[in-house]
């Protein structure tokens, strides 16, 4: 049963999204629901950071897609939730495979920890689009213990134009389509390291 309001939601009135049935994309599991069922929008999910300081903002891309595609600027943690193997080439897909981060549980604990955040702030989980990363790594910080885990839905870069020259382009909604602040420079406090 998804939960439809929440206190801090109701608080900052922020609308809740809706997610569509799970799916599957290549070698990683990937869906749009959470288990706690809290949805916020790149713009909410920014109203919620700007009105409660304690709300803390994870994006889970890998590395190379921040460098290419910007950051957040109020970003206070990245830990790649997949990362692409760049040992295995894929030649029938013409891509590099996607595989899960072995470490993510453990990185992104200790960088919640580290921001001194409790079980119950709100932990606003991003990747690119809300299509297959950012729902299951909000459940697995919900598997560890936080009460108040959302998943940006339309991501970093929002969804693609469905029309016109630039058809195909990432060009709707999304944190850097939405005027929210953003940059290619990655902070390196912020930046991903792999583990030694």
């Amino acid at each position: 049963m998804k939960k439809t309001l929440m206190p801090t939601l109701a608080a900052l009135g922020i609308t809740m999204t809706l997610g569509v049935a799970p799916s599957f994309a290549e070698e990683v599991e990937a869906y749009r629901e959470t288990s706690l069922g809290l949805y916020v929008s790149a713009i909410e999910a920014n109203e919620l950071l700007q009105q409660n300081d304690r709300a803390v903002l994870i994006d889970v891309r890998d590395p190379i897609e921040v460098k290419f595609t910007g950051f957040a600027e109020p970003t206070d943690i990245h830990v790649p939730w997949v990362l692409a193997d760049r040992d295995n080439f894929d030649e029938d897909a013409k891509t590099w495979p996607m595989v899960k981060n072995t470490d993510f549980e453990a990185q992104v604990k200790a960088a919640i920890e580290a921001q001194g955040a409790s079980k119950d702030d709100p932990i606003i989980v991003m990747c690119r689009s809300g299509a297959t990363r950012s729902a299951p790594a909000a459940d697995a910080i919900t598997d560890m213990g936080y009460s108040e885990v959302y998943s940006v839905t339309d991501g970093f870069e929002g969804g693609t134009l469905k029309e016109g020259n630039s058809k195909g382009v990432r060009a709707l909604d999304g944190w850097r389509n939405s005027g929210l602040p953003w940059s290619y420079d990655i902070n390196p406090d912020v930046a991903w390291h792999p583990a030694d």
